[in-house]
């Protein structure tokens, strides 16, 4: 069971991804409905989650409309720079959203080692983190970041994703319920 102040924590952040302009076909903000996929995933992949990892997948990705990629140079490099920015924009706001919610500095801190994902093949937690946000990428927007790209491209995407996974993830993963231009490049990618 988690603590107390899990739910109005986990309140907070949803009030926070409400505030994302971009929507969905439903009109549900982008980042409420991904965090929202996040939490589903993590219940189903990993049940016993503990609370800074259950917590970390509902900061993840929090207030990102606010620092546009287009703010930051073309290319891999300045993709890499708007990536680092981000992941401390990201986990200041959470720390910032937790503390208020009640949670301890000791717990703050474990909960945004765990959304940095820095340390991933030592802390268990950011491996299970990485491996949702893989999941929900492969079974829920994998599909619509195709068109216009290459096979080759694609390959190689989906290469580098399952890298960053775990056994488990892997495991998870081979049976997803996916789309079918995305089963096939899948299948390539781990033929290759």
């Amino acid at each position: 069971m988690y603590s107390s102040v899990y739910s109005s924590a986990i309140e907070a952040l949803k009030s926070a991804h409400k505030k994302d302009p971009n929507l969905e076909l439903d009109g549900t903000p982008a980042e409420l409905l991904y965090c929202q996929r996040l939490s589903d995933c993590l219940g189903e992949v990993y049940p016993d989650a503990s609370e800074a990892l259950s917590v970390a997948a509902w900061c993840q990705h929090l207030y990102r409309w606010e620092i546009a990629r287009s703010t930051y140079p073309e290319g891999r490099v300045g993709y890499y720079q708007w990536r680092n920015f981000l992941g401390k924009y990201q986990a200041d706001k959470a720390a910032e959203i937790l503390k208020e919610a009640g949670y301890s500095a000791d717990f703050i801190t474990e909960m945004t080692n765990i959304l940095k994902k820095e340390n991933i093949h030592r802390l268990a937690d950011a491996q299970k983190l990485e491996d949702i946000v893989c999941l929900v990428f492969l079974e829920h927007y994998m599909a619509a970041f195709m068109p216009g790209k290459t096979d080759e491209h694609l390959l190689k995407i989906v290469q580098k994703t399952w890298s960053k996974m775990s056994a488990h993830g892997h495991d998870i993963a081979l049976n997803l319920n996916l789309p079918e231009p995305v089963k096939r490049i899948v299948q390539l990618a781990l033929a290759s």
